[in-house]
């Protein structure tokens, strides 16, 4: 060689363009925090929060939003991430916010739709002014309409027509009393993209994004977990499979997937083929209807 190659790789190219939109906002706005739920994304967004201030620590804390149907080993991690980086956990949980009035469980409406009251009352109440999310353009359709900095009204809604331009990477952080703003540092990325990152830097997920044997039953075309908060309709059958998860959410809703993928390297070899995405796969709530995500996008969800 006769001089040096200095391009970087597409996953350093993404880390790189993430970190820089972790910094800007820290630098930008007087409180940020980090929304964190012990899945894939959000400990990605960890990883990258962590090599950006490296070597302080974190400057700003977490925020989950506990439905209380959590999965067990989802939970473990979160605290293991928590522990090692020595930051704040604020844990916003829907139980409380139903005992409070904050909001009502009417016994239909899902505790991950119940999520959306309980995150804005957390973030008023803490006078956050941007909430970092794990949201990814190629997860749905509504995902795809965000821009890096997702603009939220007063009453933390928002308008998918009414966002700002950013050009050149050019991000507008203005708010007006009661406004704040929703931060996607990997909105570029692929659900590949993201094992890729875990597998390269021997990042710690929840042990049930690998095969292993659970009790699933079949309903409305996914597998879904037998559990006491999931008791089984006329007609279901619960049995024991080989699966794992593609995503982590609200054990009710969230299916798993038959698969005998037990590393990175065999997850990564499944997902490179699939023609689904994890979301449109596994997440009961978005099988409500065409524009379910974005429906409670516009209501103040993630």
């Amino acid at each position: 060689m006769t001089h040096s190659d200095y391009r970087l790789s597409q996953l350093d190219q993404l880390e790189a363009e993430s970190i820089h939109i972790f910094r800007e906002v820290a630098a930008e706005f007087e409180k940020p925090v980090l929304m964190f739920s012990g899945g894939k994304d959000s400990i990605v967004m960890m990883r990258l929060a962590e090599k950006a201030f490296y070597p302080a620590k974190i400057p700003f804390p977490v925020l989950q939003v506990d439905t209380g149907y959590d999965f067990p080993e989802v939970l473990a991690t979160r605290d293991n991430w928590v522990n090692r980086l020595g930051v704040k956990l604020i844990v916003a949980s829907v139980e409380q916010a139903i005992a409070d009035g904050i909001v009502v469980d009417d016994g239909k409406t899902s505790r991950n739709r119940l999520q959306i009251g309980t995150l804005l009352n957390a973030i008023e109440e803490n006078g956050f002014t941007a909430a970092f999310g794990g949201g990814r353009r190629d997860e749905e359709k509504a995902r795809a309409k965000e821009r890096v900095y997702s603009h939220r009204d007063e009453f933390g809604q928002w308008d998918p027509k009414n966002q700002r331009p950013e050009l050149w990477s050019l991000y507008n952080g203005r708010l007006h009393e009661g406004e704040h703003m929703r931060i996607f540092p990997i909105s570029n990325w692929t659900e590949l993209d993201i094992w890729d990152y875990i597998g390269r830097e021997g990042i710690e997920i929840p042990s049930i994004y690998f095969s292993h044997q659970r009790r699933v039953f079949l309903r409305d075309g996914m597998l879904l977990s037998e559990s006491e908060h999931n008791p089984l309709r006329d007609g279901e059958v619960a049995e024991e499979r080989t699966v794992r998860f593609r995503t982590v959410g609200d054990l009710t809703l969230t299916g798993c997937v038959e698969s005998t993928a037990g590393t990175i390297d065999e997850i990564i070899d499944e997902v490179a083929i699939a023609r689904v995405t994890e979301r449109g796969a596994t997440r009961g709530d978005d099988r409500f209807s065409e524009a379910a995500m974005e429906d409670r996008k516009k209501e103040g969800y993630f």
